[in-house]
C-alpha cells in the first residue's frame, strides 16, 4: 500500500502539472506550441505509467477508474513513433477527463492515508 501511495501521488502531481500548463490556453496554442505540447505529453506519459504500477488489489477496489483505457492511452503516447497522436483527443482528455480522474485519485489518496495511519 505504501508504494501505491507513491504512484497515486505521481498521478495527482502530473495531473496538476498538466492542468497548470494548459490553464488559460486555447486548443490552437496547445497544438502549435511545441514545447507546451511536448511537456503535456511527457507528463501524461508519467501519469499513465504510474497507474500501471498501482497494485491489482487497489485497482480492484477502485474499479470505477478506467485503468485499462489509461494503460491503452499510455501505450499510444509511448509507442506511437510516427507522431500520429491526435492532439484533439489529447486535448479532450485534458479538458473532459483529467479533472474528474484527478479527483478520484485525490479521494483514493485520502482513503489510503487514513488506512495507513490507523
Amino acid at each position: 500500500m505504501k508504494d501505491d501511495l507513491l504512484y497515486i501521488d505521481h498521478v495527482i502531481e502530473t495531473s496538476e502539472i498538466v492542468a497548470s500548463y494548459v490553464a488559460g490556453v486555447s486548443f490552437d496554442d496547445f497544438e502549435s506550441k511545441g514545447m507546451l505540447y511536448d511537456a503535456v505529453i511527457r507528463n501524461m506519459q508519467i501519469m499513465s505509467e504510474s497507474t500501471q504500477k498501482v497494485s491489482l488489489k487497489l485497482k480492484e477496489k477502485y474499479n470505477d477508474v478506467p485503468w485499462k483505457k489509461i494503460s491503452e492511452f499510455r501505450n499510444i503516447l509511448v509507442h506511437d513513433y510516427l507522431n500520429r497522436i491526435d492532439p484533439y483527443i489529447v486535448w479532450d482528455i485534458i479538458v473532459q477527463d483529467l479533472p474528474a480522474l484527478c479527483e478520484k485519485f485525490l479521494v483514493m489518496r485520502d482513503e489510503l492515508q487514513q488506512t495507513t495511519h490507523v
